[in-house]
């Protein structure tokens, strides 16, 4: 076996079924490596070589059973507070140890599909910070520069892919660390919507935002994993033409960093050639929502997971100084900073969707600059917080972001952008990711692993619509089978803003209602978002009869979908029913 392996997910996967490698091969081969690599700080604790070889054993005596292990053969690592059953979570503080009887669910999810856990990787102690050396266990090495950090928390996780130790890993990803480490290490770092993916079995930092995310070298290689790890929604792709979201000049921070600065404009200009239309917004509430992780009573919500921990934790206990400052720092918020903090949230929200209206993505520096280790002993929480200037408002807001390799510095450290859309929105993400790195080609990782072949990208199979129904197109009634003949598929239930009022018009059967959207006086409709193959839509439009009609409606987290309403003037003889809160509840009082 040669050093020049790929150990790539595709790579290994079609080398698997051409009959060309053993996973016995494989895992000599990753023992092999970190062995070379030395004391690189990137594991916290290993599985045994042995076992690592008996688990190889076991998977190429089942090799006839390949197409049903999505991930055969594949190893990956999963940061160290994420549970991996018999091994020991420390959540990088030897204090807090304990050994995990049963794994997160995700890992126990990718082990189900053949994965093999090689270890559990260093971390930012407790998820707390996004530069990679809060660490009783040492700074691992950023494979580009060992003088510069590799970025955190998830630092470990991402050098393990980034020095091709493994295939892919886990990370986690709170207010950026499942995506600086990415744009520090040359990656792809996927941080999928918040709840897609368990955090069963995850040590929590902030419990309300926590996410586990995923880094690989590819994103054919990351969608391979989400695939096992959850159930991703499958979303319209980003078409041929599209438009992006992009900070003005008064809103690109750099801190000083030319070479970043630069490196953005050129991301810009290759979006462009790809098709973008680039648009500017004001990135002030996002900016203004990040602000509030760690300056805002959010703070309180890390007290809240090890606070109790931290205050009793003797000399021993090798809890990290400056994270403890922060997690402590939670006790001087009250219930009324909390709700006070919520409010500002909302509004900020409001605003920010707005600003991503009609947009397919943002596009964002990663991080606004990379650090020196030597920079951060002078300023640990300053510089900290400057890298989560483009990445703590992400789940906040509920979206999903996709960091991608953009590019390096003249000194050779690299550069990334995120891409941050629409809650589950990871597969057209990943889709666009893999056209993106097509066009941009770029080492993989510090690796000489290759893209897989095109015919591996994410694809997305349907380019669908959605459309609000609040009448009899909703599930069960009369006119669902309409949608049911058009391809339609439930996406959700949910209820328009405060808003509308909502009338039983004349005529029928079928009996239909009206929504109409008001001044003032308005109400909360019950309704359900529904999709169709974008081509259906005409088909829909000829078999809606007037006053009906298909318009923008306001749903009451704060998008909007095309959706049924109804023309004003056709409510002068109808029955208002706003009181009632939908049709379901008007149907029922006629029994």
């Amino acid at each position: 076996m040669t050093a020049l392996l790929d150990l790539g997910v595709h790579a290994l996967l079609g080398a698997y079924r051409a009959g060309a490698l053993d996973v016995r091969q494989t895992i000599e081969e990753v023992l092999k490596r970190i062995a070379q690599a030395g004391d690189d700080k990137v594991w916290i604790s290993r599985a045994a070589d042995a076992d690592l070889l008996a688990q190889a054993d076991a998977l190429d005596a089942r090799r006839d059973q390949i197409d049903r292990l999505p991930l055969y053969g594949v190893p990956f690592a999963a940061k160290d507070n994420l549970d991996v059953a018999g091994m020991v979570t420390t959540a990088a503080c030897p204090g807090f140890a304990y050994e995990a009887k049963t794994s997160a669910e995700v890992v126990q999810r990718l082990v189900d599909a053949g994965a093999i856990v090689i270890g559990k990787t260093n971390l930012d102690q407790f998820a707390t910070g996004l530069v990679g050396v809060r660490s009783p266990y040492g700074v691992p090495r950023n494979p580009f520069d060992a003088s510069y950090v590799p970025g955190g928390s998830s630092s470990g996780s991402a050098v393990a892919v980034s020095s091709g130790l493994v295939s892919f890993s886990l990370g986690t990803d709170t207010a950026g660390s499942g995506r600086v480490p990415a744009g520090f290490n040359n990656i792809v770092g996927l941080k999928p919507t918040p709840g897609l993916l368990s955090n069963e079995g995850m040590v929590p930092a902030c419990r309300s935002l926590d996410c586990t995310s995923v880094f690989a070298l590819s994103c054919a290689d990351a969608d391979a994993v989400l695939a096992v790890a959850a159930e991703p929604h499958t979303t319209p792709a980003v078409g041929k033409t599209f438009r992006f979201g992009i900070l003005g000049t008064k809103d690109a921070e750099f801190f000083g960093d030319a070479a970043y600065a630069a490196l953005y404009a050129q991301s810009i200009e290759r979006l462009k050639a790809l098709g973008g239309t680039p648009v500017e917004i004001d990135y002030a509430p996002f900016r203004d929502a990040a602000q509030l992780l760690y300056a805002g009573p959010w703070v309180a919500e890390r007290t809240a997971a090890v606070g109790a921990f931290m205050e009793s934790a003797d000399e021993k206990s090798g809890v990290w100084p400056t994270t403890q400052q922060i997690v402590l720092g939670g006790r001087k918020y009250s219930a009324v900073d909390a709700f006070e903090g919520q409010y500002r949230l909302a509004d900020l929200k409001a605003r920010a969707f707005t600003e991503m209206k009609g947009l397919e993505f943002l596009a964002v520096p990663t991080a606004g600059t990379v650090y020196k280790l030597s920079d951060l002993e002078r300023e640990p929480v300053l510089y900290n917080s400057h890298l989560g200037h483009y990445t703590n408002f992400v789940n906040f807001f509920g979206l999903s972001a996709l960091a991608v390799p953009a590019g390096f510095r003249p000194d050779g450290m690299p550069f990334g952008i995120t891409l941050i859309s629409n809650a589950n929105a990871e597969r057209a993400l990943l889709a666009f990711g893999a056209r993106w790195q097509r066009a941009v080609p770029l080492p993989l990782g510090k690796t000489t692993s290759r893209l897989p072949p095109p015919e591996t990208d994410p694809v997305i199979v349907e380019d669908r619509v959605p459309v609000a129904v609040v009448g009899a197109h909703m599930s069960g009634l009369p006119l669902n089978g309409q949608l049911l003949e058009l391809g339609g598929r439930l996406e959700k239930a949910a209820r328009t803003a405060p808003v509308y009022r909502f009338y039983a018009l004349p005529g029928g059967p079928p009996h239909r209602p009206g929504l109409v959207r008001v001044a003032e006086g308005g109400g909360a409709i019950e309704l359900e978002v529904w999709s169709l193959p974008a081509e259906k839509i005409g088909a829909l439009l000829r078999q809606i009869p007037a006053p009906l009609g298909l318009g923008s409606v306001s749903l009451a987290d704060g998008t909007s979908v095309p959706g049924f309403l109804c023309e004003a003037h056709a409510t002068a003889r109808a029955k208002d029913i706003t009181s009632l809160g939908g049709w379901r509840a008007y149907v029922k009082s006629l029994a």
